[in-house]
């Protein structure tokens, strides 16, 4: 049977499990109609619009 001949140390043991717990950053895409990034197949949230549909009212920002 396959049995380690060393223990691993915890650093090496740490950085194998170190890179399940990355965060990647959403990918963002201009808005077709006011042109503000936003993340795919979501309702723009600057101007409420959803595939050239006005999906939901927003206030005018200050």
């Amino acid at each position: 049977m396959a049995v380690p001949k060393r223990r691993q140390s915890k650093s090496r043991r740490d950085m194998r499990r170190a890179n399940h717990d990355k965060i990647t950053a959403p990918n963002l895409t201009p808005c077709p109609s006011c042109g503000e990034p936003k993340r795919p197949h979501r309702v723009c949230t600057y101007c409420g619009q959803y595939r050239g549909r006005e999906v939901m009212v927003v206030d005018d920002k200050e």
